[in-house]
């Protein structure tokens, strides 16, 4: 029960800090574009992750036999998931994008049947349902244009490729220093990228990046969001069944849209917190199918 507890917390935690993210990144990527974004934050986590491992004292010895693992997370999580759902939220609207990305949790409990062999009950169901039509009712139902729907695949291909990553971390041997399998993850991220994004850093306005607002939200998304942000979320998976830690992504809508109410000025009623409600219920449910 005390996993349990601890592991809803991780989770909660990092689905919080990246609904906060959306706030920064609509701030920050006016200066820097989502390639180069996604690149940069991963630079500042690795760097992060390096010294706080390296701090504690951390073993940095990995079998053989699991680099395949740690490298397909940081290829299909770290690397394919981000830079598609950038991307397709630049080439679709923000609703569309909150209504694709809530399918991660249903895509999580369908792996985690066919690779962790874990078992999906009515509860798990139940509890998708319920968060799914609560993230439904707070973005709402505005019209998708058919125009979008390249931005609607990258979508769809960035929430199966974090629910294949989330239950992948469910395989890496749990002996091993999260802070170490992390830090490998994002590593892996910055290398695949830097080819396609070396080229295009000279064409960066850092007269504008150095100034306190963009430079601030880069060390956000770098520390925060992305060391901290899977950090907790890759720890928060090791203490709970993958198919139920997916109910807590359903976190970062609510966080999103209260963080857009309280510094962008966006406005929320009734519905948010109709949604909130059925989404808490969602993870209630999950939380003692546990």
């Amino acid at each position: 029960m005390r996993n349990k507890v601890i592991g809803a917390l991780f989770l909660s935690l990092a689905a919080s800090i990246w609904g906060a993210m959306y706030v920064v990144v609509k701030v920050v990527v006016d200066v820097v574009p989502p390639l180069e974004l996604v690149w940069i934050r991963y630079v500042i986590a690795v760097i992060t992750l390096a010294i706080i491992g390296i701090c504690m004292k951390q073993s940095w010895k990995i079998a053989k036999r699991d680099w395949l693992l740690i490298f397909l997370v940081g290829l299909i999580g770290n690397t394919i998931s981000i830079v598609t759902q950038e991307t397709g939220t630049m080439l679709s609207t923000a609703q569309m994008g909150a209504i694709i990305t809530a399918t991660t949790p249903a895509f999580m409990v369908i792996f985690a049947r066919f690779i962790l062999k874990e078992k999906i009950t009515i509860k798990k169901c139940l509890s998708i349902l319920l968060a799914t039509i609560g993230v439904v009712v707070i973005v709402g139902s505005g019209r998708i244009d058919v125009t979008q729907k390249l931005g609607g695949l990258s979508l769809l291909i960035a929430a199966v490729t974090w629910a294949i990553m989330s239950v992948l971390v469910k395989k890496i041997p749990s002996h091993y220093s999260q802070i170490v399998v992390t830090t490998y993850s994002s590593m892996i991220a910055v290398i695949l990228l830097t080819p396609f994004v070396l080229p295009k850093l000279n064409d960066l306005d850092y007269t504008k990046i150095v100034d306190p607002t963009i430079s601030g939200g880069l060390l956000y998304l770098g520390i925060v969001s992305t060391a901290g942000g899977f950090l907790l979320w890759n720890k928060g998976l090791q203490l709970m069944k993958a198919s139920s830690g997916g109910l807590f992504f359903f976190f970062q809508p609510i966080v999103g849209a209260f963080l857009g109410w309280l510094l962008l000025q966006e406005t929320i009623g009734a519905s948010f917190w109709l949604g909130t409600i059925l989404i808490f219920s969602g993870v209630f449910i999950v939380m003692k199918d546990e």
